[in-house]
């Protein structure tokens, strides 16, 4: 954001003083860039040849006035403390902020939070205008995004959303509107104005010990998913710990392997004895602060391998990364452990 005085000539021989706010560009669809300005209008005007020296005297305090009022919206934009009706923070996109949120998340978080917040995005570029500035959000685009979700927004297949979809979706649009408030740049909290969508009960997909075996035997075009896979199949452990799991955390006792770790969710620490084949599956030591699963990413393409990937093994089930933590634990019940131990040792919650 760049904060400057503008000076702009009447056709009455005035000059009207007010404050620009620019806030970048943009490219349209047809190609040309766009400048996106935002002017505060000081109500402020100048003898554009003064000749007597009241006209002089008028032009030097206006000028003052302007300037200490720039000065003004530098200190608060830096700051994050004034009025939204006529500040900077006012002025600033929804999207551009979404897509920061966004980028934090992919940043914090690289487990399926962002995945569902990259989506959310796509959808918002469809139904928000690039230059809504936040003192434009009102309950209307609030209701305006809700229905869009709810009637409108389609999957890549061209099928409406599940329930669940919109239930995420619309809930990352209302944590953003709720942060946005908590940032100072909405004066009124939104999220709270509206209803979210119900949440449907999802069906929880595992494998069975035979379609298991049958992945492990099965090409997948990306080994280290399918080691990270197979080891949350047998350690239980959830994507953002193996994701974030470096050597120092595994230990190797003798005949005995376990993992320190500290979960990303709960930031407990935890650890976590793990069988022979389970080791196995990590590979040769190698430095301290190297991951173990390095290359390992959250996006797309690793989601859609796992689905080519059951194809190939003949798995007819929508398995995500997920399901490896359900099949641990499901497997574990099937072969005699404890409800205590599936739910408090192995499988963290």
């Amino acid at each position: 954001m760049k904060i400057s005085l503008n000076k702009r000539a009447l056709k009455d021989g005035r000059i009207s003083l007010s404050i620009e706010y620019y806030r970048g560009s943009e490219i349209n669809e047809k190609g040309k860039r766009r400048h996106l300005r935002s002017f505060e209008n000081l109500d402020t005007y100048l003898f554009s040849e003064p000749k007597t020296s009241a006209e002089k005297k008028h032009n030097k305090e206006g000028i003052e006035f302007a300037e200490n009022v720039l000065s003004i919206r530098k200190a608060e934009f830096v700051q994050g403390k004034f009025d939204l009706k006529n500040t900077t923070k006012s002025k600033r996109t929804f999207l551009n902020y979404f897509e920061e949120k966004t980028e934090e998340k992919q940043r914090l978080d690289s487990s399926n939070n962002y995945g569902n917040w990259f989506s959310t995005l796509q959808h918002l570029n469809k139904i928000i205008s690039k230059n809504i500035t936040f003192d434009e959000v009102d309950e209307a685009l609030i209701k305006k995004v809700r229905h869009y979700f709810d009637h409108v927004a389609r999957t890549k297949s061209d099928l409406p959303l599940s329930q669940n979809s919109k239930y995420s979706y619309f809930n990352k649009f209302k944590a953003a509107l709720r942060s946005a408030f908590d940032d100072g740049y909405l004066s009124i909290n939104f999220a709270t104005k509206i209803k979210s969508f119900e949440q449907a009960e999802s069906q929880r997909e595992y494998l069975t010990f035979d379609e298991l075996q049958a992945l492990a035997k099965a090409e997948c075009k990306y080994p280290i998913l399918k080691k990270a896979f197979l080891f949350s199949c047998l350690s239980g452990l959830r994507w953002s710990d193996i994701n974030t799991l470096i050597w120092s955390e595994v230990r190797d006792e003798g005949e005995f392997s376990k993992v320190n770790f500290r979960q990303e969710k709960t930031d407990g620490v935890e650890y976590l004895y793990i069988s022979a084949q389970a080791r196995e599956l990590l590979g040769e030591r190698q430095d301290q602060l190297d991951r173990v699963f390095r290359g390992l990413k959250y996006g797309m393409t690793y989601n859609t391998e796992i689905i080519r990937w059951c194809n190939r093994a003949g798995v007819p089930k929508h398995i995500t990364f997920h399901s490896a933590r359900h099949t641990n634990a499901v497997l574990l019940l099937e072969n005699g452990a404890d409800i205590y131990t599936v739910s408090k040792k192995t499988w963290p919650s």
